[in-house]
């Protein structure tokens, strides 16, 4: 026999998605949004970027191989709640260490499954990411409704997932210094920087030029985070300072950062770009990436006119902004996840490139 629900989803407009409650059951409300990967759930739960989020998995099984030790993005998973259609609570893997559910028992997510999430994605889709509310069952629709109106989403998420301190990650061979300013980086980025010879000093989101000067980098790496770019204004000012000075490479977040800082605007998708299976074209060489993405905000294409940035990849299934530079001030960035954690690795090249710009910098200084 069939559990009867015990939790929903209710939406403003009065729809209502019912399910079983997993992981750590909260009444919460969260920014609901989608994912299309198939595999990378333990990723997608540990990435700061989903701060304050639902994420609905498209993929139908999800848990099946556990939570292994060494595949968290960060320390303290930050995602508001994850919604799936059918939980695995008995994961089969020689890695795994704990259960997806006891995971998010332990850091107090909330899981929903046994939801139409084929549904709940078109619903998403057509209507555009908006906010939800996960009550338990007996929650009246009218009352669940009234708690989303007078409940406004947080704009603090870079703060809350930022580094506090500056901390170092050096390998034995290090041949260049970066400067990576934390807005939620994912581990995947230090071990790729890592693994080609960069120390790296990881300082707060807030940190100014003048202290980020003070390390003397070799570049500035700018990460992937949560929410819009333009709530953190005093990181566009200071990569506005920094123009110029040193190779400056930036992802997600890290590109519009950029982009804002050079008096471009961004503006918000309907509903975004989260997955494993993102089309790009490089405009330079005309080669097709597939990308890992997960952002809720572009760059406007129309405000790049009146800046030095030339755009240099094209999102392919919407024909959004995918990546700009500045050859003369030495910055590039691009809007996905090269780093590919998870995703396919098509776009590690990214980070060579920028090792390349760091040596020719340094040669030429």
């Amino acid at each position: 026999m069939v559990e009867d629900y015990n939790c929903k989803l209710i939406f403003e407009d009065g729809n209502e998605y019912l399910g079983y409650s997993f992981g750590d059951f909260s009444e919460k409300v969260c920014e609901i949004v989608f994912n299309t990967s198939m595999v990378g759930y333990q990723e997608i739960l540990s990435d700061p970027s989903y701060t304050y989020q639902a994420v609905v998995m498209t993929y139908p099984l999800i848990g099946n191989y556990g939570m292994a030790e060494d595949d968290f993005e960060t320390a303290v998973p930050t995602i508001g709640a994850l919604i799936v259609s059918e939980y695995n609570n008995a994961p089969s893997n020689f890695r795994s260490a704990a259960t997806l559910g006891e995971v998010m028992k332990k850091y107090h997510i909330p899981g929903v499954s046994g939801v139409d999430t084929r549904k709940l994605t078109r619903y998403i889709r057509d209507h555009g990411s908006r906010k939800v509310l996960i009550a338990g069952i007996d929650t009246p629709t009218n009352k669940g409704v009234q708690i989303l109106r007078n409940t406004e989403l947080p704009v603090d998420a870079v703060s809350k997932v930022s580094s506090k301190s500056i901390h170092f990650e050096k390998p034995e061979d290090a041949r260049f210094h970066v400067v990576a300013i934390d807005c939620g980086m994912k581990q995947n980025i230090v071990r790729s920087l890592k693994k080609r010879k960069c120390a790296a000093a990881i300082v707060p989101y807030d940190t100014t030029a003048e202290n980020i000067e003070k390390l003397n980098p070799d570049g500035i790496f700018i990460s992937n985070g949560p929410g819009d770019p333009n709530d953190v204004p005093c990181l566009i000012n200071t990569i506005r300072e920094l123009h110029g000075k040193y190779p400056i490479f930036g992802i997600c977040l890290g590109h519009q950062i950029i982009c804002l800082s050079y008096g471009a605007k961004c503006y918000k998708l309907k509903f975004g770009h989260r997955g494993g299976n993102h089309p790009v074209r490089n405009t330079n060489t005309g080669k097709i990436e597939i990308t890992s993405q997960n952002h809720s905000y572009a760059v406007d294409e129309e405000s790049l006119k009146n800046t030095p940035l030339t755009v240099t990849h094209i999102n392919l299934l919407d024909g959004t902004i995918e990546g700009v530079c500045c050859e003369a001030d030495k910055v590039f960035s691009v809007q996905y996840h090269p780093e590919s954690a998870p995703g396919p690795e098509d776009s590690g090249y990214l980070f060579d490139r920028f090792i390349q710009i760091m040596e020719e910098d340094k040669n030429n200084g």
